[in-house]
């Protein structure tokens, strides 16, 4: 046997369907309403402030490295140009004692003055020479997104490109051309014609790899006057050091102004002075009788 419970007709009352409510005009409140949608009237980004932003786009990553890279550059320029001018004192000095005798101080000074530049140039070339590998890395997978294409090279070979020397010497110049010939949105079947400041950055690079190259090559001589040239030498070194990061630096705020988006700051506020030829806006209807405010 198997018992079911049902329950009794008549225990529940059936429900009585609703009649559709009549309209009685727009929603009254007892005091001023306190909530809105955010005020984005003639505001052309779509994010809003106040709301957790997404991971960024390789262009925002990209503005960001630039803007690293483009300090530390700056950094790395003026302390290029002391270095330089440290050396050539150095060098200076060792004309003149030739003939006469250097006082301690002068030549402790110009020894304090050189060993320090020397060590913050070095220390803030490694980290330019990162800051701007990342940079390329990031904005050369931005561009080729943008204009929906594969980038050229893979990220290892402009690696190798950037760092290995001599190698460096040749495809450094060819990468950045070809990150120029992207960013610019030339056809892709084209060759890259860089441009002038490409190729004037392309020349100081390499008479920067060509004074580095002699600066260790005399380094190799014991002599008096081999020691005099090498300090001479290190001094172009400098030189064309704080010259390389100028142009580095300029470079890199060129290409990204091309393909980054405008920041914030730079947008103009806008506002309605005149409305005209627009249609006249339809008459609102007359409230009910029994609406209620």
């Amino acid at each position: 046997m198997r018992w079911v419970a049902s329950p009794p007709p008549g225990a529940y009352r059936p429900h009585r369907r609703r009649q559709p409510e009549r309209y009685l005009g727009p929603p009254a409140y007892p005091a001023p309403p306190r909530w809105g949608f955010p005020n984005l009237t003639w505001r052309e980004p779509t994010n809003v402030p106040g709301t957790a932003s997404s991971f960024p786009t390789p262009l925002e990553r990209a503005r960001l490295l630039a803007r690293n890279a483009i300090t530390v550059l700056w950094f790395l320029a003026g302390l290029a140009t002391v270095a330089s001018a440290a050396e050539f004192w150095r060098y200076a000095l060792l004309v003149i004692s030739r003939d006469t005798a250097l006082s301690s101080g002068v030549v402790g000074m110009s020894d304090t003055l050189e060993m320090t530049s020397s060590l913050l140039t070095a220390v803030f070339g490694l980290m330019a020479l990162g800051s701007v590998l990342w940079w390329l890395l990031v904005i050369r997978y931005a561009a080729a997104e943008e204009n929906g294409h594969v980038p050229p090279r893979s990220s290892r070979e402009v690696v190798i490109g950037a760092l290995v020397p001599g190698i460096n010497l040749v495809l450094a110049g060819s990468i950045l051309a070809e990150l120029e010939h992207v960013v610019l949105r030339r056809p892709p079947d084209r060759r890259p014609r860089p441009s002038r400041l490409v190729l004037a950055w392309w020349a100081a690079w390499l008479v920067n790899g060509l004074a580095m190259v002699l600066v260790i090559g005399a380094r190799f001589f014991d002599s008096i006057q081999a020691q005099a040239n090498a300090v001479l030498l290190t001094g172009v070194l400098s030189a064309s050091a704080a010259l390389l990061a100028g142009l580095t630096a300029v470079v890199v705020h060129r290409l990204t102004s091309l393909i980054a988006p405008v920041p914030l700051r730079r947008l103009r506020r806008r506002r309605v002075v005149s409305v005209r030829g627009a249609p006249l806006p339809q008459l609102r209807p007359d409230r009910p009788a029994g609406a209620a405010r």
